[in-house]
């Protein structure tokens, strides 16, 4: 199905010219029975039969508002325009709404990449483009959208890992922009063939699921600390070694390897402790 439009005219026009067809139909009325002119009476009757036929037809259309024209089962086209209009007569006319509308989904429960149980909603922000195949090429367009977005939300929280430490992964949580955006390009695709328009998409809802928050709680813990340890040696060793190319450049001090390995321990132990560092002066040895 593909949406078109149908025969309508402006219905005030149709209206005033409704109205010119009824009161010469009622002058060929009288003339035919005062002269006894049997065909000005059909020919008035006819006129009346037809002017009350787009009289019905009448339809009135609001703002962001829509509506199919059925003749006997045959699609004839769409009016999307807002007024009075007259249109052809004896047909059904079906409202569609333009409105854009919200679908928030239900929170649910699915496996990230990781295997990890999280729960996730989403909202989806769409409108009705095509009414042709909103109406006829699917059930119920409505109910089409929730499931085919709860599917998509599914299929999406598959495809990332809850949270990483690894820098440049897509996470569903640190990259909820670019989550966002692959739905809408995959909801786009499955809602064509319904004719609608997704707007717009948003995580609002993500975390890990309850029976595995507390633990998954303590491996984010744990993996955290283990990146801010590593993030710390590696400065530890970088200022160590610095620390010893200042103090011999231009000095003439050498070190042997002991007093090196020495002064690395210590360098090393008073940056990557988390507690304060006691000195301790060497005054010599005492001698009895």
């Amino acid at each position: 199905m593909k949406e078109k439009k149908p025969f309508y005219i402006n219905g005030y026009i149709g209206i005033l010219a409704l109205v010119v067809i009824l009161l010469l139909g009622i002058f060929l009325f009288f003339k035919g029975v005062s002269n006894d002119q049997f065909s000005s009476v059909v020919i008035a009757i006819i006129l009346w039969a037809i002017a009350l036929l787009f009289l019905s037809s009448i339809t009135i259309i609001h703002p962001n508002q829509a509506k199919a024209i059925l003749f006997f089962g045959q699609y004839l086209g769409t009016i999307k325009e807002s007024g009075l209009f007259i249109t052809v007569p004896l047909t059904e006319k079906i409202d569609v709404s333009l409105k854009v509308k919200n679908f928030n989904s239900s929170v649910l429960k699915v496996n990230d990449s990781d295997g990890n149980p999280v729960e996730i909603s989403a909202v989806v922000v769409y409108r009705v483009v095509d009414t042709a195949k909103a109406l006829f090429d699917v059930d119920r367009y409505n109910n089409f959208v929730e499931i085919q977005s709860e599917t998509a939300i599914r299929h999406i929280a598959t495809q990332y890992p809850y949270d990483t430490f690894n820098e440049g992964d897509l996470t569903l949580r640190g990259n909820t922009n670019e989550v966002s955006n692959e739905l809408k390009q995959e909801l786009d695709e499955r809602l064509s063939v319904a004719g609608v328009e997704v707007i717009e998409t948003r995580l609002n809802h993500l975390a890990y699921s309850t029976e595995i928050a507390s633990a998954m709680l303590q491996r984010q813990q744990a993996k955290a600390i283990l990146s801010a340890r590593q993030t710390i040696v590696e400065g530890a060793v970088s200022m160590t070694q610095m620390a010893l190319e200042q103090i011999q450049d231009g000095q003439e001090i050498n070190f042997t390897d002991d007093r090196k390995v020495q002064l690395i321990n210590n360098l090393l132990v008073s940056i990557i402790t988390d507690k304060g560092t006691q000195p301790v002066i060497n005054t010599g040895d005492v001698s009895e």
